[in-house]
């Protein structure tokens, strides 16, 4: 019976299972402006909430906090309104910002969305519309009638215009609730009061109205108990039908006495007028009939609010309860409904065509024949367009209307039947192509695009492509709509539209075959083509299309040009992978155009192409220079190299520094062999530039070997200055020489290091040069002068032997001196010579080589000559020295009173003559160690010690005072006796002391300071020598230095003092400082050195200084002697080294002794630290009350690191005292936990308000078993998302299962309650109270983490809820798997047949199917109910056939067999002759024919049963096999079938045949019915002859006269028409000869269109004019 119900019933949501308090749900708290939201106002935790329930997105529920009087949602987008009071503001959810707010002057009573830009707001006076765009504030519309007064406003609608409005209103009257209503006309400003409780505007467009009509209904209950529906029409428009008002009778059942409409919604797409009731009581009206459809009850509970159901075009409410239920027409039941229950076809007829709805296909299709059978063409066109679903817009049914022949002077039906169409709305397909045939045909392109523009026609490919063949850009526009993107894209090329090619094929996605299409560009427009395929290949996505292809195009045509620029284009980046299309754009250009591929390889944007293969087209181009770059084989490059004429030099020279050494060498050798003179000069240039690489020596052979003395003098000279190669220094050299560049060779010999002097000398003794500057320089350079000399004097050169010494180097004269005494050169010439050297020489150079040769005597006359000048040369003072001395000329006041000569150099050369006169020379010279050796070897030790004492030189004493010398002894007796009794000059003596000292000779320094100190003499009183005689006796005689403190005074205490401690003599110091009264140091010495604290104290006792009981106190803490230290530092009244004390005293747990010292150090300074210390030193010693003092007193002490020191150490009285002080309620809380004490932790935890500290107060008190107050704890951990994770765990580690889940369900009540609180309690659920977790799902689903909720229910096996968690998931595939796969647990066929229908993967519909096979097979047929619009019916069949289950199938194949799907309709038919129905079997075959017919046939043939065969007959006659149908009936004797299977053929030879058998059989009665059968294929001769045959004449007899009779008439009829024909010829020929001649085309002329010739005629199209369609713009169709 629920199959039959005109309407459709569902249940959206439940607000109390989405968390929503039952309170909270009434008119005055929730509102819901459209089937998008519902919204809710209500207190949790007394805080006021917003709830916004997402209807569509599954049920999705937001909570604000928001406090507001009202709130109602955006009908679409996530906006919200606000009313507080008087103010009013919006707000975007999305955005979060607000759009727009208002204060009101007035209170609002009531406010709602008119539409989607509007608010209406009514007060108690006026009714207002607010805008949410802009900037204005509410308009006011109208005033409230008074009628209103003291109602309870319950509605507020506007038309779709809002031209019109209406307030609805109730109140208590009588005992009842009467409605009132005031209806408002914007335009005319006028209000009228209607009694009313529900209202509704609504458009409709009545048949052949152009325009809707404005329809305005409401429904009253009126005092009486009579309750009526009213529709009348406001603001008529002129052209529409009038509407007639309507009033029906609205039903009350007798029980619903004080039921009244609340609500009203009207369904636009059907027409339909939805009416609910207090009591859930829905009405069904027709909108334009006013005829009620259907009445029933929907909820027990009042539905109080209601809003369009768009979905289906229903309507959608809440009821009391918070069910959010909808209902909707049920397309396929309704027209069923109406026709068979409401017995109203008219209605059925309507709403079908109004609504598109199944059921009265037969109606239409009755009605059409029915007029088009008596010629009502135009109404049967009207019935055709407005057919549901358009049966009736068929090729069929234009067919029909083509094949009526035109009525003269009338529309042809066809074109009827098209203007009706296209007022109706859109042509079809095939309507649209049938439609444009004859406009194109007549050359009517205009009034297509008017269509086209109106969107009249469904554009299609085959459309498109009638269209183009008249019209191409009218194509492209048809393509366009169609969505055929191969199309459009031929059109756009077609139209040489190429630049929008590419942005149309992105736009929708399509990828044609640009291959061919930029062939078909290049043939005709070859730039194009180029700008085409680079937009192709830069395309942003990547290439379009492969370069490849674009070449072969371009060179395909010959479009080398453009095959290079784009080439070039497209391999700018010079990428490795184009090196096939590098090398291909390069060898077209070399062979067509070589000027551009050498350009394309200068600008160097192509590298990686095949290098090979270009050179060769490079060197066949004549591009010897490009072949060069590319070839690496020598023998190449040897072939192009010697073309240098025809290369750039710069790059032949740069070139060469890729070959390596042996190819440059081979190739310049080559260069040099073809062409000397033209190639030298490139030769050198290469020889230089690489010159380091090829080696001079290997360059210095090639030009050699091709004796180019000018090539190697170029080459070598612009290496020389930089090379350091002799070898290339002695080449250019002799090169130099022999191009006859003297000059150069000379530069070089001066100037250079590198070459080999003594073979350059050889070649320029040899070259035997004109000018012998060259030789001159070498030899002077290289101190080849005596070879020079005898040269130049034998070979009579003097001249240049003057010119070297006078000129060039003066400096060698002594050498040349020498040479020439060496020569035997005359003495005078020599001298001569040296008297003409004008410049300075070395005079000891000279003297040397002189003496060498025993003729000093020969300078003397010079070297007076330049003592007379003046010369102050010591050189010349030596030489008159050694004169002097070998002449024996009185030498002595010579040496003595000179001042110029060398004295070591004379003293040298007097050793062996005189060692006096050696001495003079060494002490005037102060030459030490040469005085010393001479006074040594010759025993002069007198002269030595007086010479030192006097000298002062530490160095020289050390050198003679060395243990080494043998002759110390002698020298120190010569000092002891001699030197120091003459000596008074106390320097002279401490310089000789410190000798002494120095040389470590301390007894005998000893034995002479004891004479000098302590005896009397002149320096027995100095500081210096006391010092000295104590610091001796330090280091050489300890023992002594006791006695010498004792008996000296005048001596440097503390200097002495620390040589003693140096040399570790404590007492000796130790006694010093005692004498002289250093008490510091004293006890320093005794503590550090001596390390006698019993020594140091007793001193400090006598000397009791502070710095003294100081330095005892530190070193007495150094040996942890705490309690003496600490004491010491009393009495000294010294805290600066409290910080070492307080560590040492807490290192040694002296605690009380601290208390001491630190309070004595509190009095002298205010430290943090010192108070910071004592205030801990109290609570070691437990001084809990002087703590408490000092904390009282003010401080500075750092408390809180006191107080985390006490509960480290676990002082937990103190840190409590310690905490308090400074109210850190955290730490207070952790030491009172410690304590014990877990009421005041967790009050002092709250005080504390910290995670951490709640953390461990609960960890405690869960270790000690204190639930309540773990719990407390634990609430304010748990909203901390962070940290639920490890809280749980901790419970769950103790074991306590229920105490964590009491902990999370006391959570979900908080404020700060999340989801992962939800989430947790969920896995918690599954795993130790899995009864409550469905309803805990079912309460919190939207506030869960579902992927973990679902890996937990997994995990445990919990499949019930595992399915309704992947329900509200959206993970419907997973919900049917687990439910098939447990299905013991969770399966639920109603629920099932729910989710099916929403997974996405289509295999779990067969996967259900079979599972349903194996375990609910009765249940099979309601699933497949759900399934048949997603599966694939054959499949099915498959599926069932291979497990032998069709029958369980049944209901399913024969509902879906209208399919015509050719597995269903075998299947069934199996079916059928299994269970032998034969009537639906022939029903089955009648009514579906996608089946084998041949094949079922010849199985029915044979069939036991006679109706089976007979249905093999029916199928052979159906598929045209006429004798095999006849022959399978002649055999049942069915002569019937056979004699209308005969006539249904049309075929005379088969009717002839099954007559002459009727006569062979004898069936004479069967004769005549043939006749009477088949009448239209008998001939008359055939019968008459076979009844003649056969005695048949009676049996024939009547169809011998029905024949007769009709001959009769036909001729009858045939004679009356030619005789009216030749009258009307007759009568016409008159009239023609008696009128006058009118010009063609007149307008007493026919209709011009159907005339002949009339298509000469031009029309107007009705785009040009503006006018409209009508039917007579078909003229000529």
């Amino acid at each position: 019976m629920a199959e039959q119900l005109p309407i459709k019933f569902q249940e959206h949501a439940q607000l109390q299972n989405l968390g929503v308090n039952a309170a909270s749900i009434g008119f005055n708290t929730l509102t819901m402006e459209s089937d998008r939201f519902i919204c809710v106002r209500e207190q949790v935790n007394s805080q006021n909430q917003v709830v916004i329930i997402d209807l569509a997105n599954n049920n999705e529920i937001t909570r604000r906090p928001i406090t507001a009087d009202s709130v109602i949602m955006h009908p679409k987008a996530k906006v919200m309104a606000l009313k507080a009071q008087r103010q009013l503001q919006v707000f975007n959810l999305e955005l979060k910002t607000k759009l727009k707010s208002h204060m009101m002057t007035e209170e609002i009573v009531f406010w709602k969305w008119l539409d989607n830009k509007t608010i209406g707001l009514v007060t108690e006076q006026y009714v207002y519309r607010w805008s949410i765009e802009g900037e204005s504030a509410p308009a006011r519309i109208f005033e409230r009638h008074a009628s209103l007064s003291g109602c309870q406003i319950i509605n507020l609608r506007a038309s779709s215009d809002e031209k019109w409005f209406v307030l609805v209103g109730i109140s208590a009257k009588d005992n009842r609730v009467a409605g009132s209503m005031q209806l408002y006309s914007k335009e005319r400003g006028v209000s009228q009061p209607i009694e009313g409780h529900a209202a509704a505007f609504a458009d409709l467009t009545l048949e052949n109205a152009p325009a809707p009509t404005k329809l305005f209904t409401f429904a009253v209950r009126s005092a009486n108990g009579s309750a009526k529906l009213q529709i009348i029409e406001v603001d008529h428009k002129e052209g529409n039908p009038p509407y007639q008002k309507k009033a029906v009778e609205v039903f009350f059942p007798p029980e619903a006495a004080s039921d009244f409409p609340v609500a009203m919604q009207i369904s636009h797409k059907y027409g339909v007028i939805f009416l609910v009731t207090k009591m859930g009581f829905i009405h069904l009206y027709d909108l334009e009939t006013g005829s009620c459809i259907y009445m029933n009850r929907i909820s027990s509970e009042t539905i109080f609010v209601t809003a369009e159901y768009d979905p289906t075009s229903g309507i959608i409410g809440v009821n009391k309860k918070g069910q959010v239920l909808s209902v909707s027409l049920d397309e396929q039941n309704i027209i069923p409904y109406i026709i068979n229950n409401l017995q109203n076809t008219e209605l059925a007829f309507k709403l079908a065509s109004r609504g598109g709805l199944s059921g009265a296909d037969d109606l239409y299709v009755n009605r059409f024949n029915q007029l088009f059978s008596t010629g009502a063409f135009g109404e049967a066109a009207k019935v055709a367009a407005n057919s549901p679903r358009g049966i009736l817009r068929t090729a069929a049914t234009i067919e029909k209307f083509r094949q009526i022949p035109p009525t003269p002077n009338q529309l042809p039906p066809i074109l009827q039947y098209f203007g009706t169409l296209l007022e109706k709305g859109v042509l079809n397909k095939f309507e649209s192509i049938e439609l444009a045939k004859p406009i194109l045909q007549q050359n009517r392109k205009p009034l297509l695009e008017k269509w086209l523009k109106e969107d009249k026609l469904q554009c299609s490919e085959e459309l498109g492509d009638f269209v183009k063949q008249y019209d191409s850009l009218l194509a492209l526009s048809v393509y366009l709509r169609a969505e055929v993107p191969n199309k459009v894209v031929l059109c756009m090329a077609d139209n040489r539209q190429y630049d929008k090619i590419l942005a149309y094929a992105k736009t929708v996605g399509y990828s044609p075959d640009y291959a061919s299409l930029l062939y078909n560009i290049a043939r005709t427009e070859p730039e194009k083509a180029a700008e085409f395929a680079t937009a192709l290949v830069n395309d942003e996505n990547g290439p379009l299309i492969e370069p490849e292809k674009v070449v072969d195009v371009f060179q395909s045509q010959n479009m080398i040009q453009q095959a290079t620029s784009f080439l070039l284009d497209y391999l700018k980046g010079d990428r490795e992978e184009d090196a096939a299309l590098q090398t291909r754009v390069l060898e077209m250009n070399l062979v067509h155009a070589p000027q551009v591929a050498d350009a394309i390889l200068g600008t160097g944007i192509v590298t990686h192409y095949d290098h090979v293969v270009i050179g060769n087209l490079c060197e066949k181009a004549g591009l010897y220079q490009r072949a060069l770059e590319h070839y690496t084989d020598i023998h190449d490059i040897k072939r192009i190299i010697p073309y240098t004429h025809l290369m750039s030099a710069d790059y032949l020279v740069n070139y060469f520094g890729n070959l390596s050494v042996e190819q440059t060498l081979e190739c310049l050798k080559e260069m040099l062999t073809q062409n000397l003179r033209q190639n030298l000069q490139i030769v050198v240039q290469i020889a230089i530039k690489y010159s380091e690489q090829l080696q001079p020596h290997n360059l210095i052979d090639l030009f050699e070997s091709f004796k180019s003395n000018e090539g190697l003098y170029y080459y070598l000279g612009s290496i020389v200055n930089v090379s350091q190669d002799p070898l290339v220094h002695f080449k250019y050299i002799q090169a130099a020489c022999r191009t006859g560049n003297v000059r150069e060779a000379e530069r070089i010999c001066r100037e250079s290091t590198y070459y080999d002097p003594e073979k350059v000398k050889n070649f320029l003794k040899e070259a035997k040069l004109s000018d012998q500057l060259p030789l001159i320089i070498v030899c002077d350079r290289y101190n080849f002068v005596h070879d020079l000399v005898l040269y130049l004097y034998h070979n009579n050169l003097q001249n240049f032997i003057e010119t070297y010494v006078q000129k060039v180097n003066p400096a060698r004269t002594p050498e040349v001196i020498g040479g020439l005494l060496d020569v035997g050169c005359d003495e005078d010439t020599i001298k001569n010579l040296l008297m003409s050297v004008q410049g300075d020489l070395p005079v000891d150079k000279l003297c040397e080589e002189v003496e060498q040769r025993n003729r000093l005597k020969l300078l003397l006359p010079w070297l007076n000559m330049r003592v007379t000048a003046g010369s102050t040369d010591p050189e010349v003072y030596n030489a008159l020295a050694k004169i002097y001395i070998d002449t024996n000329n009185n030498p002595e006041p010579f040496l003595k009173e000179n001042e110029f000569y060398n004295p070591r150099v004379i003293g040298k050369y007097c050793e062996k003559r005189d060692p006096y006169l050696a001495y003079i020379c060494y002490e005037k010279g102060q030459c030490d160690y040469e005085l010393i050796h001479i006074t040594t070897e010759n025993s002069m030790f007198k002269h030595q010690a007086r010479y030192l004492v006097h000298r002062r030189d530490q160095a020289l004493w050390g050198s003679v005072l060395v243990e080494s010398n043998e002759h110390r002894r002698e020298l120190i007796d010569q000092i002891v006796a001699t030197a120091l009794p003459e000596c008074t000059d106390p320097d002279d003596v401490s310089s000789t002391v410190k000798a002494f000292m120095t040389a470590n000779l301390p007894n005998e320094l000893i034995e002479l300071l004891e004479k000098i100190v302590l005896e009397n003499s002149a320096f027995n009183d100095n500081k210096t020598l006391q010092n000295l005689l104590i610091f001796t006796a330090v280091k050489a005689d300890p023992s002594r230095v006791m006695d010498y403190i004792n008996r000296l005074d005048n001596f440097d205490a503390s200097d002495v003092a620390e040589v003693c401690i140096g040399e570790n003599l404590f007492e000796e110091a130790f006694a010093i400082y005692k004498k002289h009264n250093v008490d510091a140091n004293a006890i320093d010495v005794l503590i550090e050195k001596i390390g006698d604290l019993d020594r140091a104290y007793e001193f400090a006792e006598r000397s009791d200084k502070p710095e003294v009981w100081s330095k005892l106190a530190k070193a007495q803490l150094d040996q942890m002697r705490v309690k003496d230290a600490i004491d010491s530092y009393i009495r000294a009244n010294d805290m600066s080294n409290y910080m070492e004390v307080t560590s040492s005293a807490s290192m040694d747990n002296k605690f009380e002794d601290l208390v001491r010292y630190l309070q004595m150090a509190r009095k002298q300074s205010r430290e943090p630290y010192i108070e910071t210390e004592l205030l801990y030193a109290f609570a070691k010693t437990d001084r809990l009350a002087d703590l408490e003092d000092f904390l009282a007193s003010p401080n500075i002490a750092q408390i809180q690191e006191v107080g985390d020191r006490c509960f480290r150490g676990g002082m937990y009285e103190a840190a409590k005292i310690l905490y308090s002080s400074i109210s850190n309620y955290a730490s207070l809380a952790q030491t009172l936990v410690h304590l014990k004490d877990y009421q005041g932790a967790v009050d002092c935890a709250r005080k504390a308000n910290s995670t951490k500290v709640w953390k461990e107060v609960n960890a405690e008190c869960i270790q000690q078993r204190e639930f309540r107050l773990a719990q407390i704890c634990g609430l304010h951990i748990v909203v901390h998302a962070e940290e639920l994770d490890d809280l749980v765990k901790t419970y769950e580690k103790n074991g306590y299962f229920e105490e964590i889940i009491k902990l999370l369900e006391a959570g979900l009540g908080l404020e700060r309650a999340h989801m992962g609180m939800f989430t947790e309690l969920a896995i918690l659920y599954s795993k130790y109270a899995p009864d409550q977790m469905m309803e805990h799902l079912k309460l919190y689903v939207s506030r869960i983490n579902m992927p973990k909720v679902i890996r937990a229910c997994a995990e445990v096996h919990l499949w019930r809820e595992l399915v309704f968690l992947y329900v509200n998931y959206d993970e419907y595939d997973n919900a049917v798997t687990a439910m098939m796969e447990h299905s013991v647990d969770s399966w639920e066929h109603s629920a099932f047949k729910e989710i099916i229908v929403k997974v996405s993967n289509i295999e779990l519909y067969y996967k259900a199917l079979k599972f349903y096979l194996a375990e609910q097979p009765l249940l099979l047929n309601d699933l497949l109910s759900v399934l048949v619009p997603r599966i694939k019916h054959s499949r099915v069949v498959q599926i069932f056939e291979k497990s032998d289950n069709i029958p369980l199938i049944k209901q399913y194949l024969i509902s879906v067999q209208d399919t015509n799907n050719k597995d269903v309709n075998t299947a069934l038919n199996e079916l059928y002759i299994e269970e032998e129905d034969f009537e639906a079997l022939r029903d089955s075959i009648d009514r579906h024919d996608n089946i084998d017919p041949v094949d079922l046939a010849k199985r029915l043939e044979k069939h036991d049963l006679l109706e089976f065969r007979r249905i093999a007959a029916h199928l052979y006659k159906r598929n045209r096999r006429w004798r095999q149908s006849i022959a399978l009936s002649k055999e049942d004797r069915l002569f019937k079938d056979a004699m209308e299977t005969a006539a249904e053929s049309k075929d005379r030879e088969v009717a002839e045949e099954l007559l002459e058998y009727f006569i062979e059989v004898g069936k004479r009665e069967c004769f005549a019915a043939m006749l009477y059968t088949c009448y239209d294929l008998m001939r008359p001769d055939k019968v008459m002859e076979l009844s003649w045959r056969h005695g048949l004449n009676d049996f024939a007899m009547p169809y011998m006269i029905n024949t007769m009779r009709e001959q009769f008439t036909k001729i009858s009829t045939l004679d009356k028409e030619m005789s009216e024909l030749k009258e009307k010829v007759t009568k016409q020929e008159t009239t023609n000869e008696n009128a006058p001649v009118a010009p063609m085309g007149g307008m007493g002329n026919p209709l011009m269109l159907t005339a002949p010739g009339s298509g000469m005629m031009s029309q107007q199209s009705p785009m040009m004019t503006g006018a409209s369609f009508s039917p007579n713009q078909f003229g000529g169709f």
